[in-house]
């Protein structure tokens, strides 16, 4: 009784994340992946089903052999799309970057603190989360305005004569964006760098080693996997942000999520922002699906 109850709890802590992904994310890219094959009409839901199970299997099978992929071949020939990509992949990338150089500082500085003062730290990093995402935002207008906080500091100690325009820019974005997601990035690192052994650099040192050296032979080699993590937490959700570059950036900005916003409220459009949203979700699953092989492969080849 004790091994079958050992081997049902086994199959039950890999089986519930398996139910958990197909109930939630699997069932709902099916029936985005279904609108997008769908066809546009004045009705509510504003879309044409290709096909379903009311009308009988055979109806079924009948309208599986005539869907077409049209509304990924009208994201093809409107360089809009195209452009919204490209766009979000560049500032999510740039976002990505600028966060990490910022938070491995951080990081690095929490996991040589002493154990003392660390949970402070760490409380210190999340606090932002107690407040409501949409209220910082929000709080970036007032900072970044032409009459804000920050204009009026430069002002005061003489920096700049005349305001700078930073709201409803790209720069006010990648603020935004760098702001929101810090803590996504500095948790992992100081994961990865708390857990690494001290006495490691220590043997770098006495081999010959320079402080820099020992940090990028080391130190940054061991840290990988928090980076890993920390970029893939950052660049993913910011790729199909919306409410960023919606209240901070300008009419200039042009992102993915801003796109499937105006194509699904604008214009109604629900079959061709749900292809949009299909080839969003392929753009980020498939390279981490290949990383994640990748790194398999390099795991089992070092062992």
């Amino acid at each position: 009784m004790g091994k079958l109850g050992s081997a049902f709890y086994n199959r039950l802590v890999i089986i519930i994340p398996y139910v958990w992904l197909l109930l939630f994310f699997m069932a709902p890219f099916f029936i985005v992946f279904r609108i997008s094959l769908s066809t546009t009409a004045i009705a509510m839901p504003p879309y044409e089903p290709v096909f379903g199970l009311a009308d009988g299997w055979a109806e079924f099978w009948a309208k599986m052999r005539t869907f077409s992929f049209e509304n990924y071949s009208y994201l093809l020939d409107d360089p809009l799309y195209l452009n919204a990509y490209i766009s979000s992949v560049v500032i999510a990338g740039v976002s990505t970057f600028l966060t990490l150089l910022i938070a491995y500082p951080i990081a690095y500085g929490m996991a040589q603190a002493p154990r003392s003062i660390r949970p402070t730290l760490l409380m210190l990093v999340i606090l932002p989360f107690w407040t409501s995402f949409l209220i910082r935002v929000y709080a970036w207008i007032a900072i970044l305005k032409p009459e804000g906080l920050f204009n009026q500091l430069l002002l005061s100690v003489h920096a700049i004569d005349t305001p700078l325009i930073i709201l409803n820019t790209n720069v006010a974005v990648y603020i935004g964006i760098v702001y929101s997601y810090l803590p996504f990035m500095v948790l992992p690192l100081y994961s990865s760098l708390e857990k690494m052994d001290g006495t490691l650099i220590e043997a770098a040192q006495d081999l010959g080693c320079t402080p820099i050296t020992a940090f990028w032979r080391v130190t940054f080699p061991l840290s990988l996997p928090g980076v890993v993590a920390g970029c893939m937490l950052v660049f993913i959700p910011a790729v199909g942000e919306f409410v960023i570059p919606d209240l901070l950036g300008g009419s200039e900005t042009l992102m993915i999520g801003k796109t499937l916003w105006n194509e699904f409220n604008s214009n109604r459009d629900w079959p061709v922002s749900s292809a949009v949203a299909t080839i969003l979700l392929l753009i980020l699953v498939i390279p981490i699906v290949f990383f994640q092989n990748a790194q398999a492969k390099a795991d089992e080849q070092g062992r």
